[in-house]
C-alpha cells in the first residue's frame, strides 16, 4: 500500500471511530488542489469518490483530464473555493461530475447559478457558506443574515438544492483549539431547523479540515474537507 493510500485509510479509520452510531457516516472530501491527477486516480482506485477543488480553472482542467474521465467515472467534485459570478457559466458547463458547490454566500451568486441551470434543465447541490468568525477578509454570509439567504434560495432558486451549511474556521481559533466557529455553525443549523420544522440530521454541516476534523466530527460535522493530511503538505 502506498503512503498516499495509507494516509487515506488512516483518516477514514479515524472518521469511522469518531462518527456517532445510528447516524450516516461522515463524508470525506479529499481536497486535491495543486495535487497531480495521478494522486486523485490512486485514491479513487482505493475507494475515495469525493474530491474538492478551490479554483475553477484547476477544477475544469482536472475534471476533463482524459485519465480521470476514463478511470474515475463515478468521481464527485465539490467546489470549496470562492466562486465569482462571472465564472458561474464556466463551472456549470465545463465541469463534468460536479456534485456540489459548498460556498454560496449571496443572492446574486444564487440567482446566477439558478439562471444557468435553467438553460441546462438540471438541479445542483449547494451549501451556504457562513462566515462564523466575522473576519472581514473571509468570504461567507454573516450568521445573522443566513436565514434570509436560505429563504430566498428556497423560494426563488428552485434549481439549487440547499443541503446544509459550511464554514472555514478562523486560524486563530484552530491554533488555540477554540471551537467557537463550529458552535456558531451548529447554532445556525438549530435556528434553520426550528424555523422550517425540519430534523437536524437532514441538514449537512461541512466543517473541519486537516488540523481540526476530529474535533469537528465530535461536535457534529457531517462533511470534513481534508487535504494535506492525505496528500502531504503543499509547497
Amino acid at each position: 500500500m502506498s503512503e498516499l493510500v495509507s494516509r487515506l485509510k488512516f483518516i477514514l479509520q479515524r472518521i469511522n471511530e469518531l462518527s456517532p452510531p445510528h447516524r450516516s457516516p461522515v463524508r470525506l472530501i479529499a481536497i486535491s488542489k495543486t495535487k497531480p491527477v495521478e494522486d486523485i486516480i490512486e485514491l479513487y482506485s482505493a475507494g475515495q469518490r469525493y474530491f474538492g477543488e478551490n479554483y475553477v480553472e484547476e477544477l475544469e482542467k482536472k475534471s476533463n483530464n482524459h485519465l480521470i474521465r476514463s478511470q474515475c467515472p463515478d468521481i464527485c467534485w465539490h467546489f470549496v473555493g470562492h466562486l465569482q459570478r462571472k465564472k458561474v457559466p464556466r463551472i456549470l458547463t465545463r465541469v463534468p461530475n460536479l456534485d456540489c458547490i459548498q460556498t454560496i454566500d449571496s443572492t446574486d451568486l444564487a440567482n446566477r447559478l439558478n439562471l444557468v441551470l435553467q438553460k441546462q434543465s438540471r438541479k445542483l447541490n449547494i451549501l451556504l457558506q457562513i462566515n462564523t468568525s466575522n473576519e472581514k477578509q473571509k468570504y461567507g454570509i454573516e450568521s445573522k443574515q443566513f436565514l434570509s439567504l436560505y429563504e430566498y434560495i428556497k423560494t426563488k432558486c428552485p434549481l439549487l438544492v440547499c443541503q446544509g451549511l459550511m464554514t472555514i474556521g478562523s486560524l486563530n481559533n484552530v491554533q488555540i483549539e477554540n471551537d467557537q466557529d463550529f458552535q456558531v455553525l451548529i447554532k445556525c443549523r438549530e435556528e434553520l431547523c426550528a424555523k422550517y420544522n425540519c430534523e437536524l440530521n437532514t441538514i449537512e454541516l461541512s466543517m473541519g479540515m486537516s488540523h481540526d476534523y476530529e474535533r469537528a466530527i465530535q461536535m457534529g460535522s457531517t462533511i470534513v474537507r481534508v487535504g494535506s493530511s492525505i496528500f502531504g503538505a503543499r509547497h
